[in-house]
């Protein structure tokens, strides 16, 4: 068995003396680990940086096995995330989030190409954030805990959205919120891709997703918890405000 693709280092970890442990969201073979022989050495242990975009070939007897994989350097981002405090943070909670939410060997390739494009937006904190909130929007999505975020859950109204429904993830008018308005969450324009936004909108966009993120995600995959990497991101950008 084996196959070539590209990927998405998301996780490194040592194995015996010399070797690593990595796990790689690649475009056709979705979260795949492998071991890396030599994976500790001066010559390849800087290639295995979180984030890194790699050439892989993956080898194995049986498709079961964990395998062996070939990396081949395509793009660091390791100047990229250590440009800043928010863009370190930010790479961390991305891999983090990948690592945790995705299911093993399961392709994803819309996710796989709104991760690559978001990566590469690294360094850039001016326009960082929002990306990263979208990113989030969209793995929700892609997991099957989208947000409907079209009209309003309790009018049918399209105007005036502000809120959302915690319970069903739909949206919710001012109007339709009535007396329930403070069990809701908040609808920042930018959640529903209504162009540039302050950083206090994305606070309250990451308030959202996070609440989708921890009661409705988690849960299904088995009460594990949120990587702190997503809460020290969000407590590294809401410093700015």
């Amino acid at each position: 068995m084996d196959w070539r693709d590209h990927g998405i280092l998301l996780t490194t970890r040592r194995h015996g003396e010399t070797a690593a442990i990595i796990e790689v969201f690649t475009q056709a073979h979705g979260r795949h680990a492998g071991v890396v022989r030599g994976g500790t050495s001066r010559k390849i242990a800087p290639i295995l940086q979180p984030g890194a975009q790699l050439d892989v070939l993956w080898r194995a007897r049986l498709e079961e096995h964990i395998g062996t994989f070939q990396v081949e350097p395509l793009r660091s981002r390791a100047a990229a995330a250590f440009s800043g405090r928010l863009a370190l943070a930010g790479l961390n909670s991305v891999v983090a989030l990948l690592s945790f939410c995705l299911p093993e060997r399961e392709p994803h390739p819309a996710i796989y190409k709104h991760s690559e494009q978001l990566m590469d937006l690294l360094g850039q904190d001016e326009v960082w954030p929002l990306a990263y909130l979208l990113w989030e929007l969209a793995l929700l999505e892609e997991l099957g805990f989208g947000l409907d975020l079209s009209s309003c859950a309790v009018t049918g109204s399209t105007e005036g959205l502000v809120y959302v429904s915690p319970k069903t993830g739909r949206a919710v008018s001012a109007q339709g919120a009535g007396e329930w308005a403070d069990r809701l969450l908040p609808l920042p324009p930018c959640l529903r891709g209504e162009g540039s936004a302050p950083d206090e909108e994305i606070a309250q966009g990451l308030l959202t997703t996070g609440y989708f993120l921890e009661n409705h995600l988690a849960p299904a995959l088995g009460h594990k918890p949120v990587p702190e990497a997503r809460t020290r991101f969000v407590e590294r950008f809401t410093r700015r405000l």
